[in-house]
């Protein structure tokens, strides 16, 4: 067998033209193929070499074929025999083999490439030779990371991974996805985002809409989401990054879909808002303090300290004090009576303060028996109460009954206490549209119900009347 001189890639099988030409027709398709084909006879020597395995190492058809192996030109001497060994050894074993070794290019550098070979049978079925396919390694580990890494985001990933489609539905959901939106794997399939979330649909839309459009965000985008349970909503916070999937088959970006990658920092996201709740919580205490140290009356710098305490906290706030003096722990008393010292205005649709005092005296606050503030005096301790999930209007007649604006729904109350003893108590109240007292609430408002204490105490409001 010798090299083509038509193709320059393979034998001529005889003289005569019908012959000739199905030769030049197995150079074109061996010539046409993406990889790399050698052949080698019974002897090793080359009779086959495409263009892929030129374009691979360099060296020509013309320049390889009728070499011994690979020795002294394709490998280093040192290996040369072991590679042959290797390739050779498919003439006598069933199937293919395959191996991987460095071949060397016509520039003298190295290439890594992994064969596949197998032997070719002559007319009576003996080994006539091997032919041999290769392709640089690199390439083939490629695909295959490729295909590892698809497969350990979808089983592995310890977060949550979506590939959603250009309807904006689900079309692949790893495990870590599916437990995060509260279902099956299979059961998200297909469906709108807006049945699996009740909050956050219409951020998370607008977002896989724009990176469809114009491709992935610059940085990571953090969403609030509530997750649709059977147990009801979960609130979550979610750190999300996209990526615009086109198909690499297409001449153009043809839009397969989004990829979405979300990992659950909700408990991450609280305590940085909790942090950043106390430091402003503090430095409204710090301010009121500077603000009160410069009012001469007493009461003033009391109401100072809850008008500062009101931002952001609460809707409404009351001061009241204890009727006919102070009551010191211990003491034998009957049914305690309260009243008003100041109070955040309750007319004008509801809107709060700046906190108006009631005068030195005081107005009477007839508080049925069981009310929030009474039961605070009574334990010298903190009391939360709520409406609950009610209609509008029994809500505002709990408020009523309560003697507070027809808008509270959540109330704290806070016992003024200064020197061992009960000087009355502040009231925070909040409308529908805030959440309930929480503890942390709690400790906050009994710090500024400290302070309040201390400058009523020093009013000579609570002092016993003569």
């Amino acid at each position: 067998m010798s090299a083509s001189r038509r193709s320059g890639t393979t034998d001529e099988l005889g003289p005569d033209e019908p012959e000739r030409d199905g030769a030049d027709l197995l150079a074109a398709l061996l010539d046409g193929m993406d990889a790399a084909l050698c052949a080698f006879d019974a002897d090793g020597v080359v009779t086959h070499w495409n263009r892929e395995a030129e374009r691979i190492l360099g060296w020509t058809a013309a320049e390889a074929v009728g070499r011994q192996g690979f020795a002294g030109w394709a490998v280093r001497s040192a290996d040369a025999e072991e590679v042959a060994a290797r390739l050779l050894s498919a003439m006598h074993a069933p199937g293919r083999q395959v191996h991987e070794f460095a071949l060397v290019t016509k520039g003298g550098g190295r290439v890594l490439v992994r064969t596949q070979s197998a032997a070719v049978r002559g007319p009576d079925g003996r080994p006539a030779g091997v032919y041999c396919a290769f392709s640089e390694v690199h390439t083939q580990i490629d695909l295959e990371r490729s295909i590892a890494l698809s497969e350990a985001l979808f089983e592995d990933a310890g977060w949550g991974v979506v590939l959603v489609d250009a309807d904006l539905r689900p079309a692949v959901v790893n495990a870590h996805a599916a437990r995060a939106l509260g279902t099956g794997r299979t059961a998200v399939l297909g469906r709108p985002l807006g049945d699996l979330l009740a909050q956050g649909v219409e951020e998370l839309e607008a977002v896989l809409t724009h990176v469809l459009a114009e491709g992935a965000p610059p940085a990571p985008a953090e969403i609030w989401v509530g997750v649709r349970t059977p147990d009801g909503e979960r609130r979550r916070c979610w750190r999300c990054g996209f990526v615009r999937l086109s198909s690499p088959l297409a001449e153009e970006p043809v839009p397969l879909g989004v990829g979405w990658l979300f990992q659950d920092v909700t408990e991450a996201k609280q305590a940085e808002q909790e942090a950043a709740l106390l430091r402003f919580r503090s430095n409204q205490l710090h301010r009121a303090a500077r603000a009160a140290a410069e009012c001469e009356d007493p009461v003033e710098a009391a109401i100072v300290h809850l008008d500062f305490a009101l931002a952001g906290f609460a809707d409404h706030a009351l001061i009241d004090r204890v009727a006919g003096g102070v009551l010191a722990d211990g003491a034998e008393t009957g049914p305690v009576r309260l009243l008003r010292v100041a109070a955040t205005p309750s007319g004008g649709g509801g809107a709060p303060g700046p906190t108006v005092s009631a005068g030195r005296a005081g107005l009477p606050v007839r508080y049925g028996q069981g009310h929030p503030a009474l039961q605070c005096v009574a334990r010298a301790g903190s009391v939360r109460a709520g409406v609950g999930a009610v209609p509008a209007d029994q809500a505002r007649a709990w408020a009523r009954a309560r003697q507070w604006p027809e808008d509270a729904v959540h109330a704290l109350c806070a016992v003024l206490r200064s020197r061992g003893r009960t000087l009355g108590v502040v009231t925070f109240l909040r409308g529908s549209g805030r959440s309930a007292f929480e503890r942390s609430d709690t400790s906050y408002a009994e710090d500024v119900a400290v302070r309040i204490a201390g400058a009523l105490d020093l009013a000579g409001l609570v002092r016993r009347d003569a």
